[in-house]
């Protein structure tokens, strides 16, 4: 089930650009011809070259980490490396799943993140998109440091899709797209890896990468984007302000154009009050793979990569598609009658405690009030179901479900559109 012929990409390709030509606002044969050389990223199918990187890593201590290069595509005619954290776990006997961990804005391929994945079993890559190590040079940014360049970088990321003028073979999410299948590549060559359980993780800018590698890279076993989405032209923050004159993002790049094609599960992680991705934007994404879907929006989650590696809600779902094949816990039904909101779900987990996630206000969601009200649980047969009263006035709401230090959310239901596409 791991190899995939030349001819499944073609079909991929065939069934995406039929799609994109019907809304394409560019001229059509342009337009297809960038999203061709996207979808055909799909084809990076064969493990790339490593070299050692454990000089130019800021600390190597772990004997089952390892700091390394791997070959990247050409870059306007100049040879790129991606480096990264390649993690096995210890002592294990048989074949173990993995992780292809991206990165957000600003971040870098955090060795910790790695070890997170290799303590719970799994053998994990994190990759640096932006040609960048993980040492720290001082500076006079708002952080204080950048991370150091290494000799053989790609491009970096210019503001939001602001290098779409340039042949789509060298911009920035070109790049980032295909390292993370070769490092898909690489992980699943691996002979102490599993190529049939390999899942992928993006948090933010790694996430709206992840977004877009599920639609072209049908190997991943699953996937759980973080925070960051398509569909963001429109929105009412400074994302949708930019990206609302962007018709190459529209027509190209926007990720919710990949989505029809991710058939594998996934679990949308965030936040209701997250300030840079909308959560109806985030929900139209999660909606539109037809894989089997999972979403966790948890009331004060931080943006940030420590927080969402943190959290234990990754690991929960990466476990029970390895084991189970499905995550653990499912949405059967959510409706509301306009006075009570009612959800029921499956688990494998005893739920313990549900919540009502609602607000009363309009606009965008990450600058909106929620409030969190106690909903009522009771189990029926292999069904939990639980129901709440609406507050008078209420714009948008989801329900939650808690099973110890995780939780589980109902998809988001909203009563007014917020972005107008």
């Amino acid at each position: 089930m791991h190899r995939f012929p030349a001819v499944l990409v073609a079909v991929r390709i065939a069934i995406v650009m039929l799609a994109v030509c019907q809304s394409s606002v560019r001229g059509a044969g342009d337009t297809t011809d960038q999203r061709r050389k996207i979808l055909s990223l799909g084809a990076l199918t064969s493990a790339p070259e490593v070299v050692d990187a454990s000089a130019d890593a800021s600390s190597v201590s772990d004997s089952e980490l390892k700091a390394i290069y791997f070959k990247g595509l050409d870059w306007e005619d100049r040879p790129t490396r991606v480096f990264a954290w390649l993690g096995i776990p210890k002592d294990h006997s048989e074949k173990v799943p993995g992780m292809v961990l991206v990165h957000g804005g600003g971040g870098t391929a955090f060795k910790d993140w790695v070890k997170e994945w290799t303590d719970r079993g799994f053998a994990a890559i994190a990759i640096a998109t932006e040609g960048q190590t993980d040492v720290k040079v001082p500076d006079s940014s708002k952080w204080g440091f950048s991370w150091h360049k290494h000799e053989f970088p790609g491009p970096a990321r210019i503001g939001i899709y602001e290098d779409t003028s340039k042949p789509v073979e060298n911009q920035w999410m070109y790049h980032a797209v295909a390292d993370t299948i070769l490092a898909n590549s690489l992980l699943r060559s691996l002979p102490g890896v599993d190529a049939n359980k390999v899942g992928l993780m993006g948090i933010s800018w790694g996430a709206v990468i992840a977004n877009t590698v599920m639609g072209v890279d049908p190997r991943f076993l699953f996937a759980i984007p973080t925070y960051g989405c398509g569909r963001m032209a429109g929105v009412d923050n400074y994302f949708g302000k930019l990206l609302t004159s962007n018709e190459d993002y529209r027509s190209i790049w926007d990720p919710i154009l990949f989505l029809k094609q991710a058939e594998m599960p996934s679990l949308w992680l965030s936040s209701p009050t997250d300030e840079h991705f909308s959560l109806e934007s985030l929900s139209a994404c999660a909606r539109e793979t037809p894989g089997a879907r999972m979403l966790a929006l948890i009331p004060g989650f931080k943006h940030s990569n420590p927080a969402a590696v943190a959290r234990g809600e990754s690991y929960a779902f990466a476990e029970s598609i390895v084991k189970n094949g499905k995550p653990w816990c499912c949405q059967v039904d959510v409706s509301s009658d306009g006075t009570a909101a009612t959800a029921t779900f499956q688990s494998d987990k005893n739920l313990e405690q549900a919540m009502l996630v609602s607000t009363v206000d309009t606009g965008f969601t990450g600058r909106r009030n929620w409030i969190q009200t106690p909903a009522e649980l009771r189990r029926n047969g292999d069904l939990w179901v639980v129901t709440a009263p609406l507050p008078a006035k209420t714009t948008a709401w989801f329900i939650n479900v808690l099973s110890g230090n995780l939780t589980a959310s109902s998809d988001f239901q909203s009563r007014g559109a917020e972005n107008p596409n």
